[in-house]
């Protein structure tokens, strides 16, 4: 046996000379089946990867037994198996509420199994019988056309962690903690996946975890040395300076080391208790205390060996302990005919017939030994939070309504008007403690300041003088700058049955793009699983966004998110973006209240021309889309020319250049439509939301120009339109041009500018012959205008800054 270690912090419950192995946590009872119910996890794992028949190994092992494509993983299967038993164990003594988060990529095989063995499975899955039956379906589905996959996914119960989001699962168990204060989340984080940006970060959220107000996450760094063919660095440096790295992120770590089966049990069931009862004592003390001090917390770090009682060597290389064992350690096909009695020899290893009765089933025993309903890691309602899902006590967003006398006539700055709307909905939402924000340090930069007269950040780090708005509890999660963690934790509150918002740059929300991804996809997947309750929508709220960059830039200028979202189901994702504040209040609202979406909602947070009351708000954003009458000069006529608008800044300029065309060409019929709800652009065949032929026909016509000024990328708009009969669309968006320099003359630079777009006009009707010519040559004038009085002032031209529709 390898060196063994427990490393305990002085303060713990138990010291060390209580745990050493001779102390003997298990009796030789409890060890002999411990160790049999590991066994079991280990042949149904193996058989998942291998078999599709002869589940038991009644008869000899055959080729035919054994799919003809075998994948899945091996490497970190066994150390997961023997983890999940020995939570079971602390989850029955001490009356647990645990989860169990499978952090390594493909850990698919041993999850399916624990909770095979504990009943979870069978009770959702009946078809999966616990029989030799139901075992042989079991072995079949995995990695098989029609079955499951390979890692810990959406159909496995007990998971609210995908096997493919390698980075996240720290994230995701912190997530899951806050606001749970009796949840202890158990954390399996696998060494390679220690070494992604965002479980490195993840380590810092024990800064922000409140032992009075939040639950305990128990990380267990899965150290069994390689990736898919390299070593992992944690692996490989000292011990000493493993544990120094730990230490200095506030954990207290406790090492279980060893490949002897049973020594590793004897010294895993000892630190298994003195975790929990750190975890119980730092509660307990905190809670009966009010102490707020921040405490260091209990990790396990578990170094076995990979694939560890697997093949030790194939072919003559070694397998178990290096790169080998990842995936599938043995191949078994007509090309290595030998090593089918290899793979039986090895599943006969874990001596089947003394795990299961004649018929198949578990022995009485050995199933004993799983905790019983709700307890179950497989069964437990926080891996399936729609169980838990209570609505949220919503404000009335019109008491905030933005008073506008006349299209235009006042100005505000939306996103301060929806931070107050969001501080009644922390307000009415504080004793539920079901609700927050989280942002990567930008909630004051997007002026939703109006959330700390109710609540503070969550920090239970040190605080100094100046700091504003720390507490140890708080309803705000953005003291950390990470967006990677505001994603995780979000996921993991809502995946747990809360609900929240993310707000963040619009430029850097593409940070965790493919942490959106598989989020959408568990939506997906979930949405066809009817075991699966909805959960509340992962809400986004976009700001200081592209064309409001005057100090920060190109830097900051990406609106390609919109892109990013729309390429996934239809079933899950929304984007909105309201030209104002009162349409931003009614959408914010809607999607606070909506279930089991991804919402994106783009918003601005300088001062902009408001365009409707509320009550004409709430109409135009239900319908997602439509005409603005008192724009327009077409209701008795065809229009010559649609000018259309999404986005606040877009809506701004094509109003300005249609006031450019009345004043110039007072005959041109002009419909003006402003989009809110971009997927209504969308066929009705591709979105829920989407317009029908018939309907988008009526708005936008099948055969006049329309001119559409859009927040993003122009090729977006063309994406979602390209079905619709009419092709004479024009769009002017970000074309990936910008600087430091005004806000118009961003829009200049892009084209999107009301002189541009008045040129755009003329050239697509000729006929307006010399009429257009003249008008066109004042757009050009008013352009190097514009561009001598930046460079000379430094700011917009007065008639730019002091615009007004109407006047």
């Amino acid at each position: 046996m390898s060196a063994s270690t427990l490393i305990l912090e002085p303060e713990n419950l138990i010291d060390v000379a209580e745990n050493t192995v001779s102390q003997g946590t298990l009796d030789s009872d409890e060890l002999k089946k411990m160790d049999a119910y590991w066994r079991a996890a280990n042949y149904l794992s193996v058989g998942q990867i291998y078999l599709h028949d002869n589940p038991l190994l009644r008869d000899s092992l055959k080729l035919t037994h054994v799919k003809p494509l075998v994948v899945g993983h091996w490497g970190t299967t066994p150390g997961q198996n023997f983890i999940y038993v020995h939570l079971n164990r602390v989850i029955k003594k001490y009356d647990l509420d645990m989860i169990y988060i499978a952090g390594p990529g493909h850990g698919g095989p041993a999850l399916v199994a624990n909770t095979y063995l504990e009943g979870s499975y069978s009770e959702i899955y009946p078809n999966i019988s616990q029989d030799e039956a139901g075992l042989k379906k079991l072995f079949k589905q995995f990695s098989f056309p029609g079955g499951i996959s390979s890692h810990v996914a959406p159909t496995t119960p007990g998971s609210i962690h995908e096997g493919g989001e390698l980075g996240y699962s720290l994230s995701h168990a912190f997530g899951a903690a806050f606001d749970n204060p009796g949840l202890v989340v158990a954390c399996v984080v696998g060494d390679g996946e220690a070494e992604t940006g965002p479980l490195a970060t993840a380590w810092h959220t024990n800064k922000l975890l409140s032992p009075i107000t939040d639950g305990a996450v128990l990380p267990i760094l899965h150290l069994n040395g390689y990736k898919i063919s390299n070593p992992t660095l944690l692996a490989r440096i000292e011990h000493e300076e493993l544990e120094q790295f730990f230490r200095g992120c506030g954990w207290t770590p406790l090492f279980v080391e060893g490949d002897d089966p049973e020594q590793m049990h004897e010294l895993m069931a000892a630190t298994m208790e003195t975790a929990i009862k750190d975890i119980r004592h730092i509660q307990d003390q905190a809670r009966r205390n009010n102490d707020v001090t921040r405490p260091r917390w209990p990790m396990i770090v578990l170094k076995s060996p990979k694939g560890w009682t697997g093949p030790k060597v194939v072919d003559g290389l070694k397998v178990e302990g290096t790169f080998r064992a990842h995936q599938v350690p043995l191949l078994v096909n007509a090309e290595h005919l030998d090593h089918v009695k290899q793979l039986e020899s090895w599943m006969k290893s874990y001596r089947v017939e003394e795990l299961f009765d004649g018929n198949g089933r578990l022995i009485p025993e050995l199933a004993e030994l799983a905790p019983k309903g709700d307890r179950r890691m497989g069964a437990n309602p926080h891996a399936n939070g729609g169980i838990l899902l209570r609505d949220l006590r919503m404000p009335d967003f019109h008491d905030h309504a933005v008073t506008v006398p006349s299209p235009g006539a006042v100005e505000a700055q939306d996103t301060m008007i929806l931070g107050k709307f969001l501080r009644d909905v922390v307000l009415l939402n504080q004793e539920q403690r079901n609700f927050r924000i989280f942002g990567p340090d930008e909630t004051l930069s997007n002026l939703l300041g109006a959330v700390f007269e109710v609540t503070d950040r969550q920090w239970d780090a040190r605080e100094q003088k100046n700091d504003e708005f720390l507490a140890p509890e708080g309803r705000i999660l953005d003291a950390m700058l990470s967006e990677h963690q505001c994603e995780g934790w979000l996921e993991g509150y809502l995946l747990t049955g809360r609900h929240g918002l993310f707000n963040s740059y619009e430029a850097f929300i593409r940070i965790v793009d493919s942490m959106f991804s598989q989020h959408a996809k568990w939506l997906k997947v979930t949405l066809e699983l009817p075991w699966r309750r909805k959960i509340a929508s992962l809400n986004y709220l976009l700001a200081s966004h592209v064309w409001q960059q005057d100090h920060n830039g190109f830097t900051h200028q990406d609106p390609g998110f919109l892109d990013h979202v729309i390429n996934k189901k239809a079933d899950i994702v929304r984007v909105y973006l309201p030209p104002d504040a009162n349409c931003l209040l009614s959408v914010f609202d809607h999607c606070l209240r909506t279930r089991h979406y991804v919402n994106v909602v783009v918003a601005g947070k300088h001062a902009l021309p408001q365009w409707l009351t509320m009550d004409a708000a709430v109409k135009h954003c239900t319908e997602g889309l439509g005409i603005w009458q008192w724009a327009s000069n077409d209701r008795n006529d065809e229009p010559d020319v649609v000018l259309a608008c999404c986005g606040d800044t877009p809506t701004l300029e094509i109003l300005a250049a249609v006031s450019i065309l009345h004043e110039h060409l007072p005959d041109l019929k002009i419909r003006v439509i402003n989009v809110v709800d971009l997927m209504r652009l969308q066929s009705k065949s591709e979105h829920p939301h989407g317009l029908s032929d018939t309907d988008y026909d009526a708005l936008f016509t099948r055969d006049k120009h329309i001119i559409f000024g859009f927040h993003g990328y122009p090729s977006l708009v063309h994406r979602l339109t390209y079905r619709r009969a009419n092709r004479n669309l024009h769009v002017r968006g970000y074309k990936e041009e910008g600087t430091i320099t005004t806000a118009f003359d961003m829009r200049v630079q892009n084209e999107l500018d009301r002189f541009h777009l008045v040129q755009e006009v003329v050239d697509r009707l000729p006929h307006l012959g010399a009429r257009g010519d003249y008008l066109k040559q004042i757009a050009r004038d008013k352009l190097i205008e514009h561009k001598l009085y930046i460079d000379e002032y430094g700011e917009d031209l007065p008639e730019i800054r002091n615009w007004k529709w109407g006047k």
